[in-house]
Order: C-alpha cells, then sequence, then structure tokens
C-alpha cells in the first residue's frame, strides 16, 4: 500500500512539472520602426496569469494598454479532446528617438511561481513625417504616370537586390544566396508580371523552398525602412576558381499608381488609378574562390564539417558469400559532391561498385543531412581477413584546414562454403598464389573446320573483289552524308530550328515529371523554360534578347495567326502569376501543360 502510495505522488509531482513545462509567455513586436510611429507591443500567456511586470519602456511613450483578450480553441483528434486558451495583453508604443533598443523580459505570476518572455530587440530609424511622405508618394506617382508610361518608380522606392552570406569562399564551399525585393511602404504593388532568374553558371546549386506566396517583412536597409519580400533561396557550391559574377536578377511588378488630373474644380475630389509596369534589376555579385591548398591524395571532395560511422551486416559468413559494409557521412556542407571514399579489401574478395544514397536538407543554416555508400563485395576463400579503417578525408572552411575522420576496422572470419571452389586444395594457398608459368599445352579442338587446299589465297577471288566494290560504295556514302552533315552544321540557325522542337519536348517531359509529383514551382519553372528555349531556338533569337514583344513579331512574321500567339503570351502569364502571385490565377497545371504542347505542335508545322 506504501509502495502504491508513493507512485501515486511521483506522478503527480511529475504531472506537476509537466504542466508547469508547459506555460508560455512571450512578447512580440516588430524589428524595426521609425521614429514617432506608434507600433503594438504585445504579451501572450497560455494560462491565465495575474500581476503582470513590465520592463523599462523609458525609450518609448506608452500610448495605450493593457487591453487585455482572450481566445480559445478545441480539437479533437482520434477521440481526444484537447482545450487550450490563450491570453493576451496589448499596449500601443511610440519610438521617441532613432538607435538600437533592447527590451527586456516581462514577468506574470501563475499559481505561485513566476515566469518571464523572451527579450526583445527594436531598431529604430529616422522617421518621416506622414503627410510629407503621402505627398512626396502622390507626386512621384503622377511624375511616373506623366513621364514614364512604364513605371519609372525611383530605385531608392522599389528595387531587388541578390544577396550573399560570404564573397570570399573556397572551392566547394557553400554560399547562401537570397533574393529579395524592398518596397517602399508609399509604393502599393499589385503583383509580378516577368521574371528573369539569376544564372549561377560556375555553381552547383540547391534550391531552398520558399512559399509561392511572398511574404513581406519589415526591414531597415540603408537607415530606411522597407517592405521585404523573399522570393528565391539558393545554396551555391563554386565549381571553379578565380572570380565568378551571379548575373542580375530582373523582375516586372505591377504597381498601382493615382493619375490626378486637375482640370476643374470637381476633379480635385476624384482620383483615377492604373496599374504600370515597373523593371527593376538587381546588381551583379561577384564571388571570389580561392583553390584548396595542399591537397592530399584521398581526398574525395567534401567541403564542409563532417562525421563518418561505418557498419558491416555480418563478421561470420562462408565463402561466396555476400557481405555489406555501408559507410554513413553526415554533416553539413557539400554532400551531394562527394565522391565515395576508397576501402582496401583483401585481395581473394570480389568487389562490386558502391551504391550511393542521400538524405539531405536545403535551409538557412546550408545543405545538411547525410550521404550512404554500400559496397558490397564477395570472399572467394575461407580464412581469417580484416577490413581496415577507412580515412575520410575533408576540407573544413571553418579551421581553413583538412581534417580526418576515421572508421572502426572488421574482422571476418570466414568458412568454406559448399560451393568453395577450392575445397581439394591445401587451405594455405589463396587465388592469387596460383600463377600462369606457360601455355605449352594446347587443347584438342573438337568441332569441324573446314579445310582448303594447301597453297590458295583470298585474293583475286570474285568475292576479294565484290567485298573491294562494295568498300568504295560505301566511303563515297559516307563521304557525301559527312560532307552534307558539315555543311548543316555550319548553318547554325538550321541546327537550332531543328533540335528545338526536341530539346522543348525534354524540358517538357521534366515538367509532366513535376505534375505527376504536384511540384507546382518547379513545374511552372520548367515550363517558362521550355517555352522560351523553343522560341530562342526556333526564332533564331538569343535568349538575353527574347521577350514578348520580339516573339510577337516574329511568329507573326513566320505566318503563325494572332489567336495562337496570344494564348502562347497567356500560357506564360498563367505560369508567372501561378508562381509569384497565386491569388491571381485560377487554372490547373494540367490545363498549363496541354496548352502548351498545342502551341509548340502548331508551330512545329508551321515554323520550317
Amino acid at each position: 500500500m506504501i509502495r502504491k502510495f508513493k507512485v501515486l505522488l511521483i506522478l503527480m509531482f511529475v504531472g506537476y512539472l509537466a504542466m508547469a513545462d508547459n506555460v508560455r509567455f512571450i512578447m512580440e513586436g516588430p524589428e524595426a520602426v521609425a521614429a514617432g510611429e506608434q507600433f503594438r507591443l504585445g504579451f501572450t500567456l497560455n494560462e491565465r496569469g495575474t500581476d503582470l511586470q513590465l520592463p523599462d519602456l523609458s525609450n518609448f511613450d506608452v500610448l495605450m494598454g493593457p487591453s487585455t483578450s482572450q481566445s480559445s480553441s478545441i480539437q479533437i483528434i482520434n477521440g481526444k479532446t484537447t482545450q487550450t486558451s490563450s491570453f493576451s495583453y496589448i499596449f500601443i508604443l511610440r519610438a521617441k528617438k532613432e538607435g538600437n533598443f533592447t527590451i527586456r523580459p516581462a514577468s506574470i505570476k501563475f499559481d505561485g511561481k513566476t515566469y518571464e518572455s523572451n527579450s526583445l530587440t527594436i531598431q529604430v530609424v529616422k522617421g518621416q513625417p506622414q503627410q510629407a511622405a503621402s505627398q512626396q508618394g502622390g507626386q512621384q506617382g503622377n511624375q511616373d504616370q506623366e513621364e514614364a508610361p512604364a513605371g519609372n518608380i525611383s530605385k531608392e522606392n522599389l528595387f531587388v537586390r541578390v544577396s550573399v552570406d560570404k564573397t570570399n569562399v573556397s572551392k566547394g564551399e557553400q554560399i547562401l544566396s537570397v533574393v529579395k525585393l524592398y518596397i517602399s511602404q508609399n509604393v502599393p504593388l499589385q503583383g509580378f508580371d516577368e521574371v528573369k532568374l539569376p544564372t549561377y553558371e560556375g555553381f552547383w546549386t540547391k534550391d531552398i523552398e520558399v512559399p509561392t506566396q511572398v511574404n513581406f517583412t519589415r526591414e531597415v536597409y540603408n537607415g530606411k525602412i522597407y517592405q521585404v519580400g523573399v522570393l528565391k533561396k539558393t545554396i551555391l557550391f563554386p565549381q571553379q576558381i578565380g572570380s565568378i559574377k551571379i548575373n542580375p536578377f530582373e523582375i516586372t511588378c505591377l504597381v498601382r499608381q493615382r493619375v490626378r488630373q486637375q482640370q476643374s474644380f470637381f476633379d480635385d475630389f476624384f482620383d483615377n488609378y492604373r496599374v504600370v509596369k515597373a523593371k527593376v534589376v538587381s546588381d551583379p555579385v561577384s564571388i571570389n574562390v580561392k583553390d584548396l591548398p595542399n591537397q592530399p591524395a584521398n581526398f574525395s571532395g567534401a567541403v564542409g564539417n563532417f562525421n563518418i560511422n561505418s557498419s558491416i551486416d555480418k563478421t561470420a559468413l562462408k565463402s561466396n558469400e555476400a557481405v555489406t559494409l555501408k559507410l554513413t557521412v553526415n554533416g553539413t556542407g557539400n554532400l551531394t559532391l562527394i565522391n565515395a571514399p576508397k576501402i582496401e579489401l583483401p585481395q581473394d574478395f570480389e568487389a562490386y561498385e558502391p551504391k550511393t544514397s542521400d538524405n539531405v536538407n536545403a535551409s538557412d543554416n546550408g545543405l545538411s543531412g547525410s550521404i550512404s555508400f554500400e559496397y558490397l563485395f564477395i570472399p572467394r576463400f575461407a580464412g581469417n581477413f580484416t577490413i581496415p579503417a577507412v580515412q575520410f578525408v575533408f576540407f573544413n572552411p571553418g579551421t581553413r584546414q583538412f581534417e580526418t575522420r576515421s572508421t572502426d576496422a572488421f574482422d571476418l572470419k570466414v568458412e568454406k562454403g559448399s560451393d568453395d571452389q577450392n575445397s581439394s586444395v591445401v587451405s594455405s594457398f589463396s587465388k592469387e598464389d596460383v600463377k600462369m608459368i606457360g601455355k605449352d599445352i594446347r587443347f584438342i579442338k573438337q568441332n569441324k573446320s573446314e579445310l582448303k587446299p594447301k597453297g590458295s589465297s583470298f585474293y583475286g577471288t570474285f568475292e576479294f573483289y565484290s567485298i573491294y566494290l562494295l568498300s568504295i560504295i560505301v566511303f563515297a556514302v559516307v563521304f557525301v552524308l559527312n560532307r552534307k552533315k558539315i555543311k548543316e552544321n555550319a548553318n547554325i540557325t538550321l541546327v537550332r530550328n531543328k533540335r528545338a522542337n526536341k530539346v522543348a519536348l525534354k524540358r517538357l517531359k521534366e515538367a509532366s515529371g513535376f505534375l505527376k509529383n504536384n511540384k507546382a514551382e518547379q513545374f511552372y519553372e520548367a515550363v517558362i523554360k521550355a517555352l522560351w528555349g523553343y522560341l530562342s531556338d526556333k526564332l533564331s533569337i538569343p535568349v538575353a534578347d527574347l521577350n514578348r514583344e520580339k516573339a510577337s513579331e516574329k511568329l507573326l512574321s513566320k505566318g503563325i495567326d494572332q489567336e495562337t500567339v496570344t494564348e502562347l503570351m497567356k500560357i506564360i502569364d498563367d505560369c508567372e502569376f501561378a508562381r509569384y502571385a497565386p491569388a491571381a490565377f485560377s487554372g490547373t497545371m494540367n490545363e498549363i501543360y496541354d496548352g502548351a504542347a498545342k502551341v509548340m505542335g502548331i508551330f512545329e508545322k508551321q515554323i520550317k
């Protein structure tokens, strides 16, 4: 009875600690504000607390608060009901002056225990009077409408950047590249039109998944607050040394601007709006790549921070029985570019090419995970053998040195199998001990051979002249076809025209794979590349010079009807909207795929 009572007390104590550990007290607020700007500072507790103690807020004016609210939710999963509650305390603050200010944790009491929130750092930048900002935005909008119908918005208010976390790296060292769109608060963005992704020539790349719907957050850049949206994240691995340039990123934004026509007294009360196109281009970025110094002979190309471990499926077996040795490299770096380490096996072992599999994850921290190499080998003879330790060498960018990790050695005990090929031979001899000393003994050929008279010759016979004449004809045909092929290859336009459909179909096949796996972003990107690449090859226009106007004009001159050209442009627009403004796209991936295949089929028939 006493034992049960003790167990009950322990369970109650553990349950109490678990409930206490589940109490969460969080402080939330913006990362950046302007001086004189009002903002919300919120505290959230998942239990009903008492005696809220605020931190020092002397750098801010407390305009209002606390405003309290409560919310609750009930979830029923597999018959189990879970109820959660949340209590919020909202304050309205105003920044007094510029600078970086850290708000220390607040505290609150619950069930006799005091809990502290997290701390929060807020950057306060120079503010701009609201009226002046509004007036400046209106003047800028009117000027853009009158002087530049294409939306010549100031680069200070709308621009795109390709930022990298490092510009001086070693070959194979990973770099995080982020494409960000910066929008001033007085620029009403409506969506996106044309997008030209940066080319990462000289790099092996791995994309990081980002939401298809761009989420904007506040960020301070050059002392000014912007709404910043992440368009693309990519991990780069330089594959060559020297200076490598990342070409600019181009995007056409759709901006809503106000047009005011002050022709009469009553017109001042009415505003007209229209959406204009504003093309923004990022600056090129240069990466300086250094070669790896004094590479060891057993270096497998690994750059990063790694560990290695090994395992074997058996250590006791019989001859002619298969054994699998598995090496697993885990860590952060260029995992998918690592070559299989070399293992030294005894001479009596028959080895096969290793099988490679990887499990990697691309995030803001880089490419991490593991890559495995499975080595299959078969001992052909009985005996005791040792699989020596494997030395894995990698370059660590953190220390700028080569480091070595070793695996364990394995001892194998191989017994004689029933099908041992050397069962009648003394066990001290192995397969490698048997040498071919000479070839003086010839086996008797038992098959029937056709005999020929002594002194007869194939030269001068009818068969000889027939083969000679046939060789001349074949040579002439090959020569003519080869000359024709050389002449056709010299015509670059003709070559690109012929291979346009083949290349496009290959890219559409890739898009079909993304369609089956329901990978929307990769699907739309593959379709766009297929269409623009096809048009570039078919119309003999470099991709860098190809745009909607040139493509439409060239297609019409080739006899393509306006309806087909319009359908092509609609497919391109749908792909762009589906990637960067999904709310403005109502079609399906199947419709996009069928439409792209249809228009390419029309072009292939009519454009020769």
